[in-house]
């Protein structure tokens, strides 16, 4: 199969998904702060979250291009991918660096969605100076036990798994090195020590599952190493420009939506005896904010193409972040415009999903971060922190 054709496969088979979970259902579970459990099990039972996953361990083994479309069009549809995200970028640490029996332990029952990998805890109060975490995984004979808070722990109630970055050595010269990444099964810390785990739900401008996270001496064993003890931070980073895509593409959908309502209630929308549309005013804008998402798009496929083929593409991923997330704010602005006083009210969706993609610009990292990372990396301009 060509990676046209699998693209194409994945835009139809989650819109087929899609197709079942209409603006009511996002507005409930909105309204009512409710995780959307129904849409992410028809999700994991479409195979569609396993799209990362080699077939021969249960996935579609399909590239990050086709991955990317299946969060497009999940925002496209009115839609919200954080409920789900998770689970695509972060695969990469474990493919690439879990152990054979870690994959064949987990892989084949996370694929046809029996388990959930959805929980990422790594950022504390340091915020993105992850150096600076003081969570801590202290080894006691053949276990660790971790000790510390997380300020941001999405849907780690919803998962059966999680990631944890925690500190094993002191912090040195090199202030990355001494951090290791743990798969932890949290069916297991429920099951026998609940106590160990405290979770403090966060809400947030928009529904979503985040909380902050308290380890009470968490105790796991030493096979929940992922990767090599201390080099945490690295693995962490592996998956870090597959995410930057991933969310390029959720941006560019919520643009494609906010674009495709706008044309549709201005040509619907008549004052002063004539549709919206006519206006200037109006058409420009949109038409300004559509030339935007397709410049983002081009330079997210820019970024799948070379991830695909094993090429750096640090500056592409980052670059594709930061335009589909410029993209995708203009575009809300700009619908919220189109409707005027109409935008505000909840029964037309737009105040929902202008709130959903205002994050876009700030995490999992900020604009400003992004124009760092391009100044220093690519343009050879010095360090300005």
């Amino acid at each position: 199969m060509t990676v046209d054709a699998t693209v194409e496969t994945a835009r139809t088979r989650t819109r087929e998904v899609t197709a079942r979970f209409d603006d009511e259902y996002w507005r409930t579970a909105d309204q009512e702060r409710a995780y959307p459990q129904e849409f992410v099990d028809a999700m994991g039972a479409s195979g569609l979250l396993a799209a990362m996953i080699p077939t021969d361990h249960g996935g579609l083994g399909w590239g990050i291009g086709a991955a990317s479309a299946v969060m497009e069009e999940i925002n496209a549809s009115g839609g919200h991918s954080a409920a789900c995200h998770a689970q695509m970028y972060t695969m990469g640490a474990v493919l690439r660096h879990g152990t054979e029996e870690q994959k064949h332990q987990y892989l084949p029952a996370i694929a046809s969605g029996d388990l959930r990998l959805q929980a990422f805890s790594i950022t504390e109060a340091s915020g993105s100076d992850t150096s600076r975490i003081e969570t801590v995984a202290e080894r006691d004979g053949d276990d660790y036990v971790i000790t510390g808070h997380k300020t941001w722990t999405s849907r780690i109630e919803e998962s059966d798994l999680a990631l944890i970055l925690a500190r094993t050595s002191v912090r040195g010269e090199r202030p990355t090195e001494g951090m290791t990444l743990f798969l932890v099964d949290l069916r297991e810390v429920r099951a026998k020590s609940p106590e160990q785990l405290e979770v403090i739900p966060v809400r947030t401008m928009f529904n979503y599952a985040t909380n902050q996270v308290r380890y009470h001496g968490l105790r796991v064993p030493s096979s929940a190493v992922l990767g090599t003890v201390g080099k945490g931070f690295r693995h962490v980073i592996d998956g870090w420009n597959a995410e930057r895509i991933l969310l390029a593409a959720e941006a560019v959908g919520d643009s494609r939506w906010f674009v495709d309502r706008a044309v549709s209630y201005s040509q619907e929308r008549e004052i002063f005896g004539r549709p919206l549309a006519v206006n200037q005013g109006v058409q420009f804008p949109i038409a300004d904010a559509y030339i935007r998402m397709r410049a983002a798009d081009g330079v997210r496929w820019e970024a799948c193409a070379l991830f695909d083929t094993d090429q750096p593409c640090g500056a592409e991923a980052n670059m594709a972040k930061w335009l589909a997330a410029e993209a995708s704010w203009q575009a809300a602005n700009t619908c919220l415009d189109t409707y005027g006083g109409f935008g505000f009210v909840d029964t037309y969706d737009v105040e929902r999903k202008f709130r959903e993609t205002r994050v876009y610009g700030v995490a999992p990292v900020s604009s400003n971060m992004i124009r760092s990372f391009i100044a220093t990396k690519v343009l050879g301009l010095p360090k300005s922190y």
